[in-house]
């Protein structure tokens, strides 16, 4: 197996993936939303009913066009505020874990990590961020975006109000544990979606180096190299991306298992909608993802880069003080 140089020559700070990251999902999240909002319509739509309305979309575009006809073009970033809220949480958990990780599966001699390394330790990078921030905010978000009200008719009140109301009264109504529904299928999902990015990046940017010479790539290229690795994802488990946001949608009922929950579900897809709805919302999950993983590895490699300068320079302004104190 091929080995990576651990990343960082000292230990990173959380305070700099905090902020690194944070600002990277924050632009992410405002560039990229609408095609997440027409990816969670798209794959909440039934077969059945759409073949009866002769007028509903099948395209991507279109159903992106019939939201901003029919509901307003607001109604694109329905959810945005779910996603922004844990933007910096996730961003922080993805980025630092993913790293102390890494330094758990580094030779100890060489404190080289192998390919396979990197693989494990973007599981479990992951596995962590979506215990700990994503399965809540998607269920809220994925609520907000499920609702077919106008955001420009003032008389058309929705029953989620925003991501805090929305939380609050899923919470009531439904018990706090609704909130995790689904959580093992975006562990799984977060997990291989991680795993393939974290180690397609990490190897395009170790090639990319070695072949031009250099300590530090451009800008640019770790947006081509971010959207590359970053479409790998969506292909590997577009189904259970597609089953989790059914259950997240659902709401809960009584008495049901989270399992049985995951096989009425799985089961009704395939017999009433055919195969071919798993992959229901590829195409602008892909045009969602990919563009959004380039955003947040550019953000989060420059703003990191313009931290560690910071940082630099000010231990390099203070020592000529300690020199003469």
């Amino acid at each position: 197996m091929a080995a990576t140089k651990s990343q960082t020559k000292t230990r990173t700070s959380l305070s700099t993936h905090l902020l690194a990251g944070g600002a990277a999902g924050l632009a992410e999240a405002m560039c990229c939303h609408p095609l997440d909002t027409i990816k969670v319509r798209m794959q909440l739509k039934n077969s059945r009913r759409a073949a009866i309305d002769a007028t509903a979309p099948k395209s991507f575009l279109g159903v992106g066009q019939r939201i901003v006809q029919r509901e307003g073009i607001r109604a694109l970033y329905k959810g945005l505020g779910a996603v922004v809220s844990g933007i910096v949480p996730k961003m922080a958990i993805r980025f630092s874990s993913f790293e102390y990780y890494k330094t758990l599966l580094a030779n100890k001699d060489t404190g080289l990590v192998s390919t396979s390394g990197v693989f494990v330790a973007g599981l479990l990078a992951g596995t962590t961020e979506a215990v700990a921030v994503v399965t809540p905010m998607d269920v809220v978000k994925i609520r907000l975006q499920a609702q077919r009200h106008s955001t420009v008719d003032p008389m058309d009140v929705p029953k989620y109000r925003n991501a805090v109301h929305a939380a609050f009264t899923i919470v009531k109504e439904e018990g706090p544990m609704t909130l995790y529904k689904g959580v093992a299928l975006t562990a799984l999902r977060q997990a291989t979606n991680q795993a393939v990015n974290f180690t397609f990046y990490q190897e395009f940017k170790r090639i990319a180096r070695q072949m031009q010479g250099l300590d530090e790539l451009p800008s640019y290229q770790h947006l081509i190299l971010g959207g590359v690795s970053g479409a790998m994802g969506p292909i590997s488990n577009a189904p259970i991306d597609t089953i989790k946001t059914r259950i997240q949608k659902a709401t809960t009922v009584a008495g049901e298992s989270g399992w049985s929950r995951f096989v009425t579900i799985t089961r009704d897809i395939a017999q009433k909608e055919g195969y071919k709805a798993f992959y229901r919302g590829l195409t602008p999950r892909i045009l969602r993802v990919a563009p959004g993983q380039a955003i947040t590895f550019m953000v989060y490699e420059k703003v990191k880069t313009w931290i560690d300068i910071w940082n630099a320079r000010s231990q390099h302004i203070r020592l000529p003080n300690e020199k003469y104190a």
